[in-house]
């Protein structure tokens, strides 16, 4: 298994993005040297990457001025987000999007932070799968191994990302879509509180919030940094601010472990030793750790399948009026239509999923009443072979693969609450492990602090230096 990444001697070198920052302050390299720098490398790397949906290579957008945190670094924006004047075509092959007219919400706070946008990223149709794959289109690859999955929705971005291409690139998630991609991948991804961030345009037209905006990047400090120039450009007033974190705390937390899953899906070995490693690395840091339940039931998963059937129904619906008059539900993939089928069978169980969902936020915070963190698996096992979910694959059995294979990621949807992965281990064959670490509604800092701690007790695996990381299983 042999790597695939852009990294060299150019102007981003091996450098994160508040380095970048940094260096673009210091009047050491220039904005537009670093977006050179970064198209040479998707021009490198993307003819097998498959991980960029538009790119803007002849005209990137550049921040107005450089008040931003990360003014000068280079990024991606995902393609189910408007960004004025190109396409978004939420990863579908079922129509082609018009060049939108405007700027979304969210673009315009991410790009507030001074990011230079040089294209958009892949994602699978309407983010509704765990992999990047398509009926007819090539997939996204991992450039960790190019026959395996990148994760999803935000899988383009964790191409990149991964592969050197940019430091940091943006990912929502309504049901592990920044957490999938990071844990396959090797990054970290962070999912906000809900609310956390300027909403997307889609979240107006769910019947239950779950999605959150964000980012996917190789470093602790980076995606805290990104954290806090969000909040310059746009805070909540309903949620403490996170602020600026640099580090790791000195108090001592009582952490919960969650090794089994609202499915029942058995672990794989290297992610249980994943999970296991970095309990034990909290518990030589001070931290209390102790094995605690789940506050839902199967009941969760169910309803869950349920709401997200309801979404592609809604997707295939109206998708003529919504997105583009060209759309054609019969080029809708598997996946989606087997998803509204599914809906459409058991539509009489819809408004008992919706009232279960709704009722979800009290639970899980009953699950902190005596502990401030959950550690868990981000997923029940390392990342599949591409095809293992391709929407190709017959109804009835990807839908058996997918809620085995994602068991962990979408109680923190529906709670509304913040989770991270961390790549704190590898398979024996190199292949990047996520843990999951999920903190109370509205506490990204505290799941932040003990990211840096981890990071510091174990340095990440970086894809050009093939021995690093710590090998498990």
């Amino acid at each position: 298994m042999m790597p695939l990444h852009a990294f060299r001697d150019d102007a981003l070198g091996e450098h994160d993005a508040v380095a970048l920052a940094d260096l673009v302050r210091a009047g050491e390299v220039s904005p537009r040297e670093l977006a050179a720098a970064a198209i040479d490398r998707a021009r490198d790397v993307d003819p097998e990457l498959h991980a960029v949906a538009c790119p803007l290579y002849d005209s990137p957008r550049y921040a107005t001025g450089p008040g931003g945190a990360l003014y000068g670094v280079p990024t991606f924006v995902k393609d189910n987000t408007d960004v004025a004047g190109l396409p978004t075509n939420h990863g579908s092959e079922a129509f082609r999007a018009r060049p939108a007219a405007k700027d979304g919400a969210y673009t315009r706070q991410f790009l507030g932070t001074g990011l230079t946008l040089i294209g958009k990223s892949r994602l699978p149709e309407f983010g509704f799968n765990a992999s990047t794959e398509y009926m007819t289109e090539p997939a996204a690859r991992n450039p960790w191994s190019l026959g395996h999955s990148i994760g999803a929705s935000s899988g383009g971005s964790a191409a990149l990302v991964a592969a050197g291409v940019v430091p940091i690139a943006h990912a929502n998630d309504g049901g592990g879509s920044i957490r999938i991609p990071a844990a396959c991948g090797g990054l970290v991804g962070l999912k906000p509180s809900r609310g956390r961030h300027v909403d997307g345009e889609q979240v107006k037209h769910l019947p239950l919030h779950m999605i959150s905006e964000g980012v996917v990047t190789r470093t602790v400090r980076d995606t805290a940094a990104f954290v806090a120039a969000a909040e310059d450009v746009w805070r909540n007033p309903r949620l403490a601010p996170v602020g600026a974190v640099d580090g790791p705390a000195q108090r001592r937390l009582r952490v919960g472990l969650i090794m089994h899953s609202v499915t029942g899906a058995e672990v794989d070995v290297p992610t249980r030793a994943a999970v296991e490693h970095t309990a034990s690395l909290l518990e030589r840091a001070g931290h209390v750790v102790e094995p605690i339940t789940l506050p839902v039931t199967a009941q969760f998963a169910a309803d869950f399948v349920q709401y997200w059937a309801l979404l592609a129904d809604l997707a295939v619906s109206t998708g003529k009026i919504i997105l583009d008059r060209s759309f054609d539900a019969a080029k809708a993939d598997g996946l989606t239509r087997g998803l509204r089928d599914h809906h459409r069978r058991m539509f009489h169980r819809t408004p008992g999923a919706l009232r279960r969902l709704r009722r979800v936020p009290a639970a899980y915070a009953r699950m902190f009443t005596r502990h401030e963190v959950v550690v868990s698996p981000v997923l029940s096992h390392t990342t599949p072979e591409l095809g293992f979910v391709s929407p190709t694959v017959p109804f009835p059995e990807l839908i058996e693969r997918l809620t085995g294979y994602v068991g962990y990621t979408p109680l923190n949807n529906v709670a509304g609450t913040p989770a991270i992965s961390l790549p704190m281990g590898r398979t024996s064959t190199g292949l990047p492990v996520g843990v999951q670490l999920s903190g109370a509604h509205g506490d990204e800092r505290t799941l932040i602090e003990l990211a840096y701690l981890l990071e510091s007790e174990q340095p990440f695996p970086r894809i050009h230096v093939p021995t690093e990381g710590q090998l498990l299983g």
